[in-house]
């Protein structure tokens, strides 16, 4: 566990410190914002989705180190997967974080995996899985903006 750890650290400072995919990706056709009332955390993920797949994703916004970080892996995951991979991956990542499955898959997650420690403090389940949540939305053609009160944390 101490690798999971020391992953954990590593990957959320960084995350956070200096996020990947931040802004508006070119041929951006699906965004929408998500908003964590508890904290204050607030993003816009944008993907550019061509008809099966996501080709790009960005996101813009604020918040925790944790959420940012989440966002940031997330737009590097899911990139040129199709939406059933992307559900599947969003499944997955809920499952991890809420404490569900077991030893996570190391080898599936990458650097999701980093996000298993989050399961031990409930309180950022909400944080970790904002933007998650609101790329599904966004996939799925919502029109008002997701907020974790709303989700099943």
């Amino acid at each position: 566990m101490s690798e999971l750890t020391d992953l954990y650290r590593e990957v959320i400072l960084d995350h956070s410190r200096r996020p990947r995919n931040f802004g508006v990706p070119a041929g951006t056709n699906h965004s929408l914002e998500g908003y964590n009332p508890l904290c204050g955390d607030r993003f816009t993920v944008h993907l550019a989705v061509d008809g099966d797949t996501v080709r790009d994703a960005g996101f813009q916004g604020s918040g925790c180190a944790i959420s940012t970080a989440s966002a940031s892996t997330m737009t590097e995951a899911v990139k040129g997967k199709s939406r059933a991979d992307v559900e599947a991956l969003f499944v997955r990542f809920h499952d991890l974080v809420m404490g569900k499955g077991g030893e996570p898959d190391l080898d599936a997650l990458g650097k999701l995996a980093a996000f298993s420690g989050v399961a031990e403090f409930p309180m950022r389940v909400k944080c970790a899985t904002l933007a998650w949540h609101t790329m599904r939305g966004a996939l799925e053609g919502h029109a008002e903006s997701v907020s974790t009160e709303s989700t099943a944390e």
